[in-house]
């Protein structure tokens, strides 16, 4: 996602990043979260990413050939780091002999999750995440009616 130099491109690896944090919530047996993730921040997020990226008429930079050195040295070092990953996952697969469950089986359902993000210990950071997007987003619309005068 950050080795690319063009918003748009970015902005789709970005959705993949999304997708396999939701994967990896489904195997901590999350898959409320693991279904919030997706609609949430790969689908209404990225909406309004890609929306600020058009609005801004961001240019596509000329690529050069240090550029592509570096997405080689990149991606090396990303596949060695999934099978790392890959191969901690499958062994403490094989150790404990519990299938993908990587944590003891927790009952948590939407009502759980909604009670806790609205009591005083979760309610600021929620708010300030809200806030914080919404003046970015204020921000890029500030930056494209600059631009364009």
């Amino acid at each position: 996602m950050i080795s690319s130099r063009r918003p748009i491109i970015s902005a789709v690896n970005l959705v993949g990043v999304m997708v396999n944090l939701a994967l990896m919530y489904l195997t901590l047996n999350a898959s409320f979260v693991a279904a919030v993730q997706i609609m949430v921040y790969a689908g209404a997020i990225m909406v309004l990413f890609v929306f600020v990226i058009m609005l801004l008429k961001l240019d596509i930079p000329k690529t050069s050939e240090n550029h592509a050195k570096g997405k080689t040295w990149v991606a090396l070092f990303s596949g060695l780091l999934f099978l790392e990953v890959l191969s901690a996952v499958f062994l403490r697969r094989i150790k404990s002999g519990d299938g993908f469950a990587l944590l003891p089986q927790q009952t948590t359902s939407a009502l759980d999750i909604g009670k806790a993000l609205f009591t005083p210990q979760w309610i600021v950071p929620f708010e300030a995440v809200s806030v914080l997007l919404l003046v970015a987003t204020i921000g890029a619309v500030v930056l494209a009616v600059r631009r364009l005068s």
